[in-house]
């Protein structure tokens, strides 16, 4: 079934890129874009952490922090940041704990073939860990969900 609008979020949400764990009483007081992405290094997945990069002055000035996740590993999600200079940390869910919780991993189908995998969407969490808005699927502009997320918080 996965989260919607109005839910609390989990307490422990992953580890980072650096094994550390990433909890959401690490944002009390904060506001968190958690974005889910499909897979490090492809075209659609880095044109969103680009853009969340690009416009991450913005989003923190609007009181976002962002936290990107995906099933990839710890080692993926450093050369990631390292090669897009992202300035956010990415949460390697390999356990499929996360994505599974948020209602992100779902059946999907590319060129006929059904598969699983991680439905891009982004969860904007308020100060409170509840969840405030959800922008999923074809819904998100890839090239520009920075200013997307500023525009739906407005």
């Amino acid at each position: 079934m996965g989260l919607t609008v109005g839910d609390k979020i989990p307490e422990i949400l992953g580890v980072n890129q650096n094994d550390k764990e990433i909890k959401s009483s690490d944002f009390k007081g904060k506001k968190l874009a958690l974005y889910f992405y499909p897979k490090d290094n492809t075209p659609g997945c880095t044109a969103e952490a680009c853009s969340l990069r690009d416009g991450h002055e913005d989003l923190l000035d609007g009181g976002y922090h962002v936290i990107g996740v995906s099933v990839d590993s710890k080692s993926s999600h450093q050369k990631f940041i390292e090669k897009f200079s992202l300035p956010f940390e990415l949460i390697s869910d390999t356990d499929k704990k996360l994505v599974e919780q948020f209602g992100v991993w779902q059946e999907k189908t590319m060129m006929g073939k059904k598969y699983m995998g991680t439905v891009r969407t982004t969860f904007l969490i308020d100060e409170n860990g509840i969840i405030e808005h959800i922008i999923a699927g074809r819904n998100i502009d890839t090239k520009n969900h920075a200013e997307q997320i500023l525009g739906l918080v407005k």
